[in-house]
C-alpha cells in the first residue's frame, strides 16, 4: 500500500484522497487501511491534510496460536484474531487537525468475558484466546481548543457473513457492538468513557436489513446515552454502503457516527453524491462504503 501511495498512480487511492479533501473534516476515522509499525502508509496517505495521526496494531492478521477455524492447521488467515493474510491488514487510523491524547486500547478483551456474550460452541483452547474485536476497540481523546477532550470510541467489526450455520461472524459482530453499551453502562472491569464522546465506526450491521443481528444494532441506536443524528445521502436514504455486487443485499446502513447525549449536533449526512453530481465517480471508486459525517457545536 505504501508503494502504491508513493507512486501516485492508483485510482482508488486518488479517489479516496479526493473524498478526504471534500469532507474537510477536523477529525476522521479510516477503516480498512493497512497498519505498519511506523505508520508510514497512513502518514503518506494523510499527507499535509492532517498533522495528528493515531493507529494501533489491529487484531486483523494477528496470530492467535491456535486453530480457530477448525481445519486442522494453524497459521491460516482465518486463524488470526481477525481475518488477515498478514499482521495489520485492513486496520484503522484516526486522522486529526486537533491534538490527540493517549488512547485506551480494548482490543485484547476476550469474547467470552463480555457480559451476555453469545459465541457459538467453541473449544476451550479457542475460547481462552479468542478476542472480541475483529479489528479493534479504541478510545481516542481529541483535545478541544478549550483544553477539554472529546473521546472517540472507534471500532471496525466483522462482516456477518463468510461463516456457517453456527453464525460465528454474525454473533461476533453483534457482540462487538454490544461491547460499547456494556462499557458505557459501567458493566465491564474497565472505567467507562467520560463525556462528551462519539461512538463511530463500521459496525457492518444494518438495524433492519441484510445479514447480521439487527437487534444488536437497534440496541445501540436506541440507547439513552447516545444520539442518532440519522445522517442521509443525496437521495434521502440512511444507507452508507452498496453491497449490490454479486447479488448482494444492496444498499445498507452499516457505518455510524453517534455522539453522546447532550452534544449539540448542527448537521449530519452521508457523502453519497447523486450519479450526475461531482465526486460521484470518486465515491464509487474509493470504496463500497461512503463517509458519514456529523457537525458538532463544541467549543
Amino acid at each position: 500500500m505504501l508503494r502504491d501511495i508513493l507512486k501516485g498512480e492508483d485510482p482508488q487511492i486518488a479517489a479516496a484522497r479526493k473524498m478526504l479533501e471534500a469532507l474537510d473534516a477536523d477529525v476522521l476515522l479510516l477503516t480498512g487501511i493497512d497498519y505498519d509499525a511506523g505508520l508510514l502508509a497512513a502518514r503518506a496517505f494523510a499527507g499535509d491534510l492532517y498533522p495528528h495521526l493515531l493507529a494501533l496494531r489491529p487484531n486483523t492478521g494477528r496470530a492467535s496460536g491456535v486453530d480457530l477455524d477448525g481445519n486442522g492447521r494453524r497459521g491460516d488467515a482465518s486463524d488470526a484474531q481477525g481475518w488477515g493474510r498478514f499482521t495489520g491488514q485492513a486496520g484503522m487510523a484516526v486522522l486529526s487537525r486537533l491534538p490527540l491524547g493517549e488512547a485506551r486500547d480494548f482490543s485484547g478483551f476476550l469474547w467470552r468475558d463480555l457480559p451476555g456474550a453469545d459465541p457459538p460452541p467453541l473449544p476451550e483452547d479457542v475460547l481462552s484466546v479468542q478476542r472480541l474485536s475483529t479489528t479493534g476497540h479504541w478510545e481516542v481523546p481529541v483535545q478541544l481548543p478549550d483544553g477539554r477532550f472529546l473521546r472517540l470510541l472507534a471500532w471496525s467489526a466483522t462482516p456477518p457473513v463468510f461463516d456457517g450455520p453456527e453464525d460465528r461472524n454474525g454473533r461476533r459482530g453483534g457482540d462487538e457492538a454490544a461491547f460499547w453499551l456494556r462499557l458505557i453502562e459501567g458493566r465491564l472491569p474497565i472505567p467507562p468513557p467520560e463525556a462528551p464522546f462519539v461512538l463511530l465506526g463500521k459496525a457492518n450491521i444494518d438495524p433492519e436489513a441484510g445479514d447480521g443481528l439487527h437487534a444488536a444494532m437497534r440496541a445501540v441506536l436506541d440507547h439513552p446515552a447516545l444520539l442518532d443524528p440519522a445522517p442521509k445521502g443525496a437521495d434521502g436514504s440512511l444507507a452508507t454502503a452498496d453491497f449490490s455486487a454479486n447479488e448482494g443485499p444492496g444498499r445498507l446502513r452499516v457505518d455510524y457516527v453517534l455522539p453522546s447525549q447532550g452534544v449539540p449536533v448542527t448537521a449530519a449526512g452521508v457523502l453519497w453524491p447523486a450519479p450526475e453530481e461531482p465526486l460521484a465517480g470518486e465515491a464509487a471508486q474509493a470504496s463500497r462504503h461512503r463517509p458519514v459525517w456529523v457537525d458538532l457545536a463544541l467549543p
